[in-house]
């Protein structure tokens, strides 16, 4: 009897233990689910744009400013990669910031930018056009149109040189690379 008894508390010893052996390793973690390190950076850039420059022209410059804005970003993921002793993989994760035209003329003074905006990426861009609410209707027997403005007349003004004028469309990117 004593055999039958130490016998079965082996088995129940043994069975608990291959039991907690077979947690075990269901909650190691495996080789294939390990985090993916990143090294996320800004990258911005520039590109010429012409003083009253078209729709198109402006939106073409915007993305070449954007594509410096990418070589940049790429440069500084490089190198903090390096720093961290890996290398930086493939992007994982790219976003569009924004941008802006910046003018100014020979002597470095800012100058406002005449041409279309480009395509910066922003949720809404330029100003809508809202229709008033109708006022209340004006009593019978009075006029509600505006009264004409008599013309002013404007003195003529010497004509100013021609100033030389410089514009930049500029873009930046947020990207994230895999670390390897």
């Amino acid at each position: 009897m004593k055999a039958v008894i130490a016998g079965t508390v082996i088995a129940t010893a043994l069975l608990v233990a291959a039991g907690m052996l077979g947690v075990a390793s269901a909650e190691a973690p495996t080789s294939g689910t390990a985090a993916t390190r990143l090294v996320s950076v800004e990258g911005a850039g520039s590109a010429q744009v012409a003083q009253g420059a078209s729709a198109q022209a402006a939106d073409a410059a915007y993305r070449q400013a954007m594509a410096a804005a990418v070589t940049d970003a790429q440069g500084k993921a490089e190198f903090l990669a390096g720093k961290a002793g890996a290398t930086a993989g493939a992007v994982q994760d790219i976003a569009e910031q924004g941008g802006s035209v910046q003018c100014h003329d020979a002597e470095s003074r800012y100058v406002e930018y005449e041409g279309a905006q480009p395509d910066f990426g922003y949720a809404s861009r330029g100003v809508g056009v809202f229709a008033s609410a109708p006022s209340a209707a004006a009593p019978p027997g009075t006029n509600s149109a505006p009264k004409p403005k008599k013309a002013r007349k404007r003195k003529k003004h010497p004509a100013k040189a021609a100033v030389a004028v410089s514009c930049a469309v500029e873009a930046q990117v947020s990207l994230s690379y895999a670390l390897g």
